[in-house]
């Protein structure tokens, strides 16, 4: 709300105020003051860079928007950019995690809040992201914090980042362990081992299944992975156990691999995202032809797209389908922010958003169908009519026993398309891993800029290796889907809908909306404007709420985790949202007028605003003329009216 009552779609902190703004550390008292400010602060960077020897070209400060200020890395070519969000959001959750997510919601129901929620929450979402890493050419800490309370957002919302890449590299170390493994004569997963005799093992290979009865029966991929691979407990009330050796080598070298891509930060991962974003669709074609050919494959699809219709009233499917988009869109965990703050100023970033949400969605329905086909498969061989039945594990389960098991029926070299699967895994992987760790070391760059790039990435990928042990051990499946579920899914969720009611309803959508047809030249649409401004903060708010007044205790496998176990799953929720609190306190203690500042939380950040002071300035004339051409038109419309206008853009 503005000063005087009013929405504030306006200028600043008040839509009728344009005071306040403070400019090298000076407060402005008015537009006027504050452009003079900066026309000052610019002639003195002009005159300082042209006695240096380095008089810079003037010829488009849009297209060389780093020429004041500290310099920024910026990509080599603007689809490096484009391939590195398609790698970044094109990942395991595409593969692992959507299809297990729409497994666990009835198959096909889950599709229709997934179609709903991208359109009205994932593209918005991520547009939004890319608009505010490339208009400030910041970290997201410092990009996000268009208000003050949102640097505590943003500084959780790596805290999130931080739990979600040390699981996500344990789970590339398990595709490098299979990825050896299929170089095998005889693939490990395709028959029963001979200590297996307790259970009722099929073969996975279909030349040793036969006459096998199937009545009850267990793959043999699933027995290979649950026993020989993570070699799980089912019960951790007696501790986790120790790291696994050989997967703790597996995970040394998948840190490593992300340590190598990032040393040298978007000059390196930029040359390689090509690679990582292409890849892995020739392969996952490939599969899925492959699936089509097998029994049952239909039966499996069928389930997938066949919705039930009575699960739209579940709160839980379109918190799942929510948080899913979340997970596989990399949006609200900074990711985006700085692939984007690398932009020129003028990219069309518009262009790059649609691009990237429909592949990812594209990339998840593929995968959607070629797991549901081997779904379809497996239940076909174990004699199972039900295929929600066929898979007793979950979590990353499902991409380490449904694929190699539609790989072992492959006729001809099974270990060729075992190796490209696995190493497509590892890319897809890998593709993630970089923007989140990249994130993470860009926001500390940005505190620590004396730190090169290569010593921060090997402290960083240091410390994630550490914490990353914890996954590699007997009962590190359980953890990881504790994490994945407080950290990955419920804190970045929680955060990224603060973070656009915020930006949307207290520095104004009228301000948002003024900053991207200034830096992008282009009218923003009613559509843009209605999701921001009401729509997409209203669905995350109503799905939040009913998620949490119908809060279920997290499961593994249908088992309870031990109370303590638990407490560490809320440990990280809570830890991630005080973030907020603290990061607000340290500001005010900070403030010899303690209550304006706590006032100042609420206001427009000082330091938001483009990098460079030449654009900066243009963009204060931009927005001071805007301002006052609305004033004129808006003169005699009441408060109920001007809303409105603003609201649909009707003031040019």
């Amino acid at each position: 709300m503005g000063k005087n009552g009013s929405y504030n779609l306006g200028f600043t902190a008040s839509s009728e105020d344009i005071k306040g703004k403070q400019t090298n550390g000076v407060a402005n008292g008015d537009t006027e003051k504050n452009i003079n400010a900066i026309n000052d602060s610019d002639n003195k960077s002009i005159t300082k860079s042209s006695s240096s020897g380095n008089v810079m070209n003037e010829k488009d400060d849009h297209h060389d928007f780093h020429e004041h200020g500290p310099k920024r890395a910026t990509w080599g070519h603007g689809l490096e950019f484009l391939m590195s969000c398609i790698s970044l959001s094109v990942g395991l959750g595409n593969i692992w995690r959507f299809p297990f997510t729409a497994y666990e919601n009835g198959g096909g129901a889950f599709l229709i809040p997934y179609i709903i929620v991208l359109v009205l929450v994932g593209k918005p979402m991520y547009y939004f992201e890319m608009i505010i890493g490339q208009f400030t050419a910041k970290g997201s800490v410092k990009a996000s914090s268009t208000i003050l309370i949102l640097k505590g957002v943003a500084v959780g919302q790596q805290f999130g980042v931080l739990t979600v890449v040390t699981y996500y590299v344990s789970l590339i170390a398990l595709t490098l362990f299979y990825m050896i493994k299929s170089f095998s004569a005889t693939l490990p997963w395709s028959y029963c081992w001979d200590s297996w005799t307790d259970v009722n093992c099929v073969p996975a290979d279909p030349k040793l299944s036969s006459g096998v009865n199937s009545t009850n029966g267990v793959s043999s991929s699933e027995l290979y992975y649950i026993r020989e691979v993570i070699k799980q407990k089912d019960d951790i009330s007696d501790g986790l156990g120790l790291p696994d050796w050989q997967l703790t080598l597996w995970l040394l070298l998948a840190w490593a691999v992300v340590f190598f891509v990032i040393m040298k930060g978007i000059k390196s991962s930029g040359k390689v995202s090509y690679f990582l974003a292409l890849f892995p669709y020739v392969v996952l074609i490939t599969l899925l032809v492959r699936a089509s050919t097998l029994k049952g494959t239909w039966d499996g699809i069928m389930y997938f797209i066949t919705p039930d219709f009575g699960m739209l009233l579940n709160p839980k499917v379109w918190y799942s389908a929510i948080t899913q988009l979340f997970f596989s869109l990399s949006v609200g965990q900074g990711t985006i922010i700085m692939f984007s703050s690398y932009n020129q100023f003028d990219h069309n970033i518009y262009r790059d958003a649609m691009i990237v949400t429909t592949m990812d969605t594209f990339t998840s329905l593929l995968g959607g169908f070629t797991i549901f086909g081997i779904l379809g498969n497996l239940a076909y061989n174990i004699g199972e009519p039900d295929v929600s039945k066929v898979i007793k594990s979950g979590g990353s389960g499902l991409a380490f026993i449904s694929y190699p098991e539609a790989i072992t029926k492959f006729e001809y070299v099974p270990q060729l398309f075992a190796v490209l699967f696995f190493f497509m895994l590892f890319t897809l992987g890998v593709g993630s891993a970089v923007g989140l760790q990249s994130a993470i070391n860009a926001n500390l760059r940005d505190i620590f800029p004396k730190c090169k790039s290569w010593m921060m990435a090997a402290i960083t990928c240091s410390i994630g290796f550490l914490i990353g042990l914890v996954y590699v051990t007997p009962g590190g499946q359980w953890i990881l889907n504790l994490v994945d579920h407080f950290g990955g899914t419920f804190l970045i969720f929680a955060l990224g809908t603060i973070q656009i009611t915020a930006v949307m309803w207290i520095y104004g959508m009228e301000n948002f909306c003024w900053d991207v047809e200034f830096m992008l030249k282009r009218k923003v649409t009613l559509f843009w404007r209605i999701c921001w401004m009401f729509v997409t903060p209203l669905l995350l708010i109503v799905i939040f709420i009913y998620f949490v007044a119908s809060l279920e205790t997290p499961k593994y496998m249908n088992i309870e985790y031990p109370f303590p176990v638990l407490m560490t799953g809320w440990t990280i929720f809570i830890v991630g949202m005080l973030q907020i609190i603290l990061w607000a306190a340290f500001i005010v203690m900070n403030d010899p007028d303690k209550l304006e500042s706590f006032k100042g939380l609420f206001r427009q950040n000082p330091e938001w605003g483009p990098k460079s002071p030449r654009i900066f300035k243009e963009w204060m004339e931009y927005k001071n003329d805007r301002l006052l051409q609305r004033r004129e038109q808006s003169n005699s419309h009441s408060k109920l009216k001007k809303f409105f206008w603003i609201v649909l853009g009707k003031y040019n």
